[in-house]
């Protein structure tokens, strides 16, 4: 039970250190006078991380074990998260992405790890609950980001070039995660389910048959691409959406105590015909949408009971499909309930389509979560390449994007998931 706890812990830590950079993203706009496409560079950073460590995470716990690999991936975290006070002290966007990318190495770092280690601590039958449940538990990390990067970081007004907001909070969090990197050191890690041990024979292990001859992994590897990919785009223009929709037409005045600047009357700016939405309240706002993200994987996590997560998997694409139509058309509150709720509909996505890729693969489980890890590349490469020039010029046009996404998704839970077993 410890190390389950403190596997499931990573989780929450990777979840808070991922949306802390969509808050990042929209203060270097304004403190460093980014501009909305080349802010998803810390996007790109941050993913990309994912991409360059899948592999060598995947050889390091398969050689080391996954308490060790736990550790460096932790310790990654934090020299990553250390680095952004000289960066900070630069006042350099360069050098803020290449802080923000080992620490993303670490965080990468952590997801290959944890999955199949999460994997080997129970029945393998029961592996789609606990993950998804890990991934609610992420969740609380994920709200965690907006909510703390919008009272650090996003408060108030900052002077251009001013990121003392950033060091401050990196401090903290480096802190924090080494920490956790030192306690967890010293856990007594207890053995694992028989596929994830030497001793377990050939037939269970598949042996029989090279990794990438598992096609419903390769499909996996196609899907977790582009449903991070959606995903990515999704949070790294949630508050520009929010700053540049929800409130005043241009030319309207305003009057009275509106004007002034306490958090209360910032959010009821929300009302049409009062001020826009404040950078600070937007990142709320998205924390709110990661509390409906959390909320659909504690119900999903309770749904696999019944119902077949292939299915869930399907049926949430196709809702996504609906939404991001509604969101494209920033008509008031409705489309950003809409874009609130996408969260709600991807929550189960990443972790079903990681448990499901993983089925039956045996020796093969740690390589495995390494490829499907590199999948992340797709929250990396789509918000700068695909839907920043669109959100340039429109950033609710740019929400069209995602739902090429996840038909992708939607393809890979109705037909793509099935495991051939043709071990002899």
């Amino acid at each position: 039970m410890l190390t389950f706890i403190f596997v499931v812990s990573l989780f929450m830590l990777w979840g808070l250190g991922v949306t802390m950079a969509d808050v990042l993203n929209k203060h270097v706009q304004q403190v460093l006078h980014v501009s909305k496409a080349n802010s998803a560079y810390v996007q790109a950073a941050t993913f990309g991380a994912y991409f360059v460590m899948g592999l060598p995470a995947g050889w390091f716990m398969k050689r080391f074990g996954y308490q060790k690999g736990v550790i460096l991936g932790l310790g990654l975290y934090a020299a990553g998260a250390f680095l952004m006070i000289p960066a900070a002290n630069a006042g350099s966007f360069t050098l803020l992405l290449m802080a923000l990318f080992v620490l993303a190495c670490g965080l990468g770092t952590l997801e290959a790890v944890a999955h199949p280690f999460l994997d080997g601590l129970g029945d393998p039958a029961s592996s789609d609950q606990r993950i998804t449940f890990s991934h609610a538990i992420n969740g609380i990390g994920a709200v965690s980001g907006p909510l703390i990067g919008g009272y650090f970081v996003l408060r108030g007004t900052h002077a251009a070039g001013d990121l003392t907001s950033v060091k401050v909070l990196y401090t903290i969090i480096g802190t924090v995660v080494g920490s956790i990197g030192l306690l967890f050191a010293f856990v007594k890690v207890p053995p694992l389910n028989a596929e994830h041990t030497p001793e377990a024979t050939t037939a269970t292990l598949g042996a029989e048959k090279g990794l990438f001859q598992h096609k419903h992994f390769v499909w996996a590897c196609v899907a977790q691409l582009f449903n991070t990919a959606a995903q990515g785009g999704t949070w790294a223009y949630f508050i520009n959406y929010g700053t540049d929709y929800m409130g005043l037409k241009p030319g309207a005045t305003i009057h009275g105590f509106w004007q002034v600047g306490t958090l209360f009357e910032r959010t009821v700016a929300l009302v049409p015909g009062l001020p826009h939405l404040a950078n600070e309240v937007a990142a709320y706002f998205f924390s709110l949408s990661l509390v409906c993200m959390m909320m659909g994987r504690f119900l999903g996590t309770y749904l696999m009971r019944f119902i077949a997560p292939n299915k869930l998997l399907a049926v949430a694409a196709l809702c996504n499909m609906a939404l991001c139509v509604v969101v494209a058309q920033h008509a008031g509150w409705v489309s950003f309930a809409a874009l609130i709720g996408l969260n709600f509909f991807f929550s189960i996505m990443f972790p079903t389509i990681y448990s499901l890729g993983l089925k039956d693969l045996g020796r093969h489980k740690q390589l495995a979560s390494s490829f499907i890890v590199m999948g992340v590349v797709g929250a990396a490469l789509f918000p700068r390449f695909v839907m920043g020039p669109v959100a340039n010029t429109s950033v609710a046009h740019a929400y069209y994007l995602p739902i090429i996404c996840y038909v992708v998704v939607f393809l890979y839970g109705a037909k793509f998931y099935k495991v051939e077993r043709d071990v002899r």
